[in-house]
């Protein structure tokens, strides 16, 4: 029985000892804390309404960092910046140091041994500790990994921004397309008619017809006061009628262009009037909608300026001045607890076994 806790007991016991002792190097702790807060900058119709947020603390963004700190592109952020080979593998100590020319798989393992996480649900605060063999390694593992946090928060901000305003400039660019043909096609109509504004033609020509049918009233009046006094034959009769027969004739002209049976339908004014108004209808739809679809923009802009997170550290990196592990003590005092429990549990099977026989 002797023999056999020397074995079991003593014999483990010192090489975990020796190996605690004088080969493992020490290793130095950094520890940092940060949150990630949320400031929404509240609108004037909100400020003048008592109405105020002005900052939080977003528990989701911490849980995503708390994800983020462990996970493969965190590592390979921190190898590529500072080679975590250079400042974790150590051939002298290869229990606690990474393993050689290891993958980054080995590495992941490893670095969730190194850096520790704590995270307190209900205040959304990290906390971290980050050891190796130097403290300064430690401290600048610890700022690259505040520094890598901060970075995927600004990329989560953009992408929110993004998303807020995305509909909005969606809809302003269809506008503006919408805006764009509206024009076009008001200009292609003057280019095709020679007319600037057919209504305003229209009333040009409505005055001209007016002015026509007063001359005619008046040259009207004339031949009937020649016809009067004058005899039959008479060559102002005849000037008379030639000139009531061109007026007439005019006014039948201009009368026409507002819409004949005799003449195509493109060229009465009616249609092009009506054309003219589809077209003016629908820019000054198309103008609506853009100034709509611009201040939502501008709204949904705003919106999104007025919203940003970051990463607020509570506690820089620190940096060490004495090695706080491997704690030797204590890994010592639970090995020789688990060595001597099982030893006793030993005992007591083989004295069971050989009482029962």
């Amino acid at each position: 029985m002797a023999l056999f806790f020397l074995l079991w007991v003593v014999a483990p016991l010192s090489c975990v000892v020796g190996y605690l002792y004088w080969v493992a190097h020490d290793q130095y702790a950094s520890y940092v804390g940060f949150t990630v807060r949320s400031e929404e900058v509240s609108s004037g119709i909100e400020i003048l309404g008592g109405i105020t947020d002005l900052s939080g603390s977003s528990t989701s963004d911490t849980e995503i960092l708390y994800k983020f700190i462990n996970s493969r592109q965190m590592v390979e952020a921190v190898n590529r910046d500072l080679d975590l080979a250079s400042i974790y593998e150590n051939p002298d100590d290869p229990v606690f140091g990474m393993p050689l020319d290891g993958t980054i798989e080995d590495m992941q393992a490893y670095w969730r041994r190194v850096v520790k996480i704590y995270f307190d649900t209900r205040s959304g605060l990290l906390e971290l500790r980050i050891v190796a063999f130097a403290p300064e390694d430690a401290q600048r593992v610890a700022q690259h990994i505040v520094s890598e946090s901060t970075s995927i928060i600004n990329e989560l901000t953009a992408i929110a921004r993004e998303d807020t305003t995305r509909y909005a400039r969606e809809v302003l660019d269809r506008t503006i397309e919408r805006l764009k043909e509206a024009r076009q096609a008001i200009n292609t109509f003057r280019a095709r008619t020679q007319i600037v504004d057919p209504l305003a033609d229209t009333q040009g020509h409505l005055g001209l017809l007016n002015n026509l049918q007063t001359q005619l009233a008046m040259a009207l009046i004339e031949l009937d006061m020649v016809r009067q006094t004058a005899r039959s034959g008479d060559p102002r009769i005849t000037q008379g009628e030639r000139k009531v027969q061109v007026i007439e004739a005019r006014i039948s002209e201009e009368r026409n262009r507002f819409g004949s049976e005799t003449e195509t339908e493109d060229d009465t004014y009616s249609r092009l009037v009506g054309e003219y108004e589809e077209l003016a209808v629908e820019l000054e739809f198309a103008n609506s909608s853009y100034l709509s679809a611009l201040a939502a923009y501008d709204s949904a802009l705003a919106e999104a300026q007025r919203k940003s997170r970051y990463v607020a550290a509570y506690q820089d990196p620190t940096l060490a001045q004495s090695a706080e592990y491997p704690q030797r003590f204590l890994i010592s005092a639970l090995t020789f607890g688990a060595l001597l429990l099982s030893f006793m549990i030993l005992c007591l099977v083989y004295y069971s076994l050989r009482d029962r026989q």
